[in-house]
């Protein structure tokens, strides 16, 4: 069995031809589509980077894991305690160490463990090729690692190779000699200038006047406006970001020809998928990951596994855990007892839908909010609001609005209690199964709130007062008066 997972960091599935963009952004990605499985539904359970990852990787949600956030304490997976053993016990292997034990060679070409301090991450992989920036390479600095390992090792078999890009993640870096494919080309124009003029008179970290989190962007991206104040600025964010997604495209283009050209391709599986999606507008975040809502924590998913009904959509839900475990039983292995992911490989085999009830998502990096999707329904609760303008409940009908314009919690208060009680019903089962008595987003909490925000409320509130916006400002110092900063 050879595998090749294909890490596209922040990558949104709705801006995949794929799934029905409008722009020729994903020819491979598309490609690989239409010969396999494409997942509409597919959720993290943790966002942004380094809780997603943690969750796809320990099989575990947050809530279990104890990494929820980019800092502090929920920033590290828990320790087992006293029971720890010589080696950890089976039941806490990785992915990789679950992989291997199924008789795969795993190999990782990935800045990931060293960008976050993360060195669980390597764990069960025989190969880790660092790419050395922290995220801040391009594809072109990335794939060159891959394929030296390819050339030598396609054709052997019993392989896992894990290949990480970051080009759609800000600041957008497809170097300015490959043009701009897009420009002038329709986008999903479901902004308005009235909107933008809204969302720029209004505040918070990645906001349209604020799109540098504290301020105007000062990093002087070629490919991208210091503010969004119009439809101009906006599509030439949006024509940046999808670059990014064709420049990491391309380069994974040239990993499936690597493979076609030594004979091997057709018997390769073939995984696609992202640690988290993006904003981009949405709840006035423009180019980040701040939020727990279906913008951010939905992430494309592909797969086109040889021998396996192919060529078809897959609508139920699922989290990118449940993946993890998929493919762990799809090549014999054995999904560790205590996983949250659950396998749907029966189901992909038969050629049908198998999924959730519903799934819960979370950010604590950015916010502390959960939220739940089902339905055509997505539920945001806000615990902290990570100094935006965000309710402590909000309710969409996802299937109507994607892009969460109209907030319904009032007009369909039924609906939201039943979002509420499906929350509840999931922290008390999670809890219930936890190894400590603690949920870690109040551990988030209690240390001062979402790491990235954490200590900057005078300093925001008096650059919105130095921005003509010190009516927000006041709004802000009266929401979080009880708050210790």
């Amino acid at each position: 069995m050879r595998i090749l997972y294909m890490d596209i960091d922040t990558l949104r599935a709705d801006h995949l031809g794929c799934y029905g963009y409008c722009r020729d952004t994903s020819p491979n990605v598309d490609r690989i589509a239409a010969q396999g499985v494409r997942f509409d539904s597919c959720y993290i359970s943790d966002a942004p980077c380094l809780p997603s990852r943690a969750s796809l990787f320990t099989g575990r949600f947050g809530i279990h894991t104890g990494v929820v956030n980019h800092g502090g304490t929920a920033a590290d997976i828990r320790i087992v305690g006293p029971e720890r053993q010589f080696r950890l016990q089976p039941e806490f292997n990785s992915w990789m160490a679950a992989l291997r034990k199924a008789g795969l060679y795993t190999v990782s070409v990935s800045p990931f463990a060293e960008r976050h301090s993360a060195w669980w991450f390597y764990h069960g992989f025989r190969e880790m090729y660092n790419t050395g920036k922290g995220g801040g390479e391009i594809a072109s600095e990335v794939t060159p690692y891959a394929l030296e390992w390819l050339k030598k090792h396609a054709k052997e078999d019993n392989w896992f190779l894990h290949v990480n890009v970051w080009d759609p993640h800000t600041s957008y870096r497809t170097p300015m000699e490959y043009g701009n494919r897009f420009e002038g080309q329709p986008y999903d124009q479901w902004l308005t200038e009235a909107v933008i003029q809204r969302d720029f008179n209004s505040y918070g970290p990645h906001s349209a006047q604020d799109l540098g989190a504290w301020g105007p962007r000062q990093d002087n991206m070629p490919r991208a406006p210091s503010q969004i104040r119009n439809l101009s600025d906006y599509r030439r964010w949006m024509d940046g970001y999808d670059m990014g997604i064709w420049f990491a495209d391309m380069h994974f283009g040239l990993l499936l020809n690597e493979l076609e050209r030594q004979g091997v391709l057709d018997e390769t599986a073939v995984i696609i998928s992202s640690d988290h999606s993006e904003n981009q507008g949405e709840l006035n975040v423009y180019g980040d990951h701040h939020t727990a809502d279906l913008n951010t924590a939905r992430v494309p998913l592909v797969i086109r596994w040889p021998g396996l009904p192919g060529g078809r959509a897959d609508a139920a839900l699922h989290y990118a855990t449940d993946m993890a475990a998929t493919v762990i039983e799809l090549v014999g292995g054995e999904v560790p007892r205590i996983w949250d992911g659950r396998s749907f490989a029966p189901a992909l085999r038969e050629g049908r839908g198998q999924g959730r009830e519903f799934t819960v998502s979370g950010n604590c990096a950015w916010t502390c909010q959960r939220a739940v999707r089902w339905g055509d329904w997505n539920l945001l609760r806000t615990y902290h609001d990570g100094l935006k303008d965000l309710a402590p409940v909000m309710l969409f009908n996802v299937a109507e609005d994607p892009h969460l314009t109209r907030e319904l919690s009032r007009e369909r208060p039924d609906v939201a209690n039943e979002g509420l009680a499906k929350l509840e019903q999931w922290t008390a089962e999670m809890m219930g199964a936890s190894r400590s008595d603690v949920d870690p987003m109040w551990n988030v909490i209690r240390e001062g709130g979402p790491y990235h925000t954490r200590g900057r409320l005078k300093s925001y509130c008096d650059h919105l007062r130095q921005t003509g916006r010190a009516h927000h400002a006041d709004a802000l110092l009266a929401r979080h008066a009880h708050w210790m900063w």
